[in-house]
């Protein structure tokens, strides 16, 4: 998903990128559940959805990822 989100190695492409991050954060990859909930965040590659967005954050946040876990309180500041 990050090649496809930075193109590296190959085209930039969000919506593959989406793709990608979706089948790792469904495997429990917390990286990948906080770049998805970016997605969800900003409408990159996904419609911009805040609520799918604090679902993905939350998932991440729970495995301990400090980044998922500031952007929730992002979210919920606002």
């Amino acid at each position: 998903g990050v090649c496809y989100a930075n193109g590296s190695g190959v085209a930039k492409d969000e919506n593959e990128a989406v793709k990608w991050y979706t089948k790792a954060a469904e495997q429990g990859v917390l990286e990948a559940q906080h770049n998805l909930g970016v997605c969800y965040e900003y409408g990159k590659g996904a419609a911009k959805d805040l609520k799918e967005a604090v679902k993905w954050f939350t998932k991440s946040a729970e495995q301990g990822n400090e980044l998922a876990k500031k952007a929730l309180e992002k979210i919920k500041s606002h």
